[in-house]
């Protein structure tokens, strides 16, 4: 009895500190986000619009597209793997990050000497 005590205790502190850590963390969402930049350009502003950029997109149109990557709704090539790993709650935040960057163009990298 007294072993699950403890692990109750210990299994709602740990809910309670991943609920908590987030909020904690200014830069959470930016976080989340920065997994997309590899592909969709820093800050979500992507060269010449391939693959297409993210900044200043509205935030229920790249949250519903999200989530039907997750989902398995949209076909795609490697967005389906990339949003399985996250919970409605970190895709919402990934999408309201980028709805709030301004959108332009991204400047291409320089050519190495």
């Amino acid at each position: 009895m007294h072993r699950a005590m403890i692990l109750l205790a210990l299994l709602a502190a740990g809910n309670a500190w991943g609920q908590y850590a987030p909020a904690a963390d200014p830069n959470y969402a930016r976080n989340l986000a920065s997994t997309c930049f590899t592909c969709h350009g820093t800050e979500g502003r992507s060269v010449d619009g391939v693959p297409p950029s993210l900044a200043g997109q509205n935030r229920d149109y790249l949250l519903k597209q999200l989530l039907e990557f997750r989902d398995g709704k949209r076909p795609a090539t490697i967005m389906h793997q990339h949003a399985k790993g996250y919970t409605d709650q970190q895709l919402a935040l990934i999408a309201g990050y980028f709805a709030a960057v301004t959108p332009g163009r991204a400047a291409a990298a320089p050519a190495v000497r």
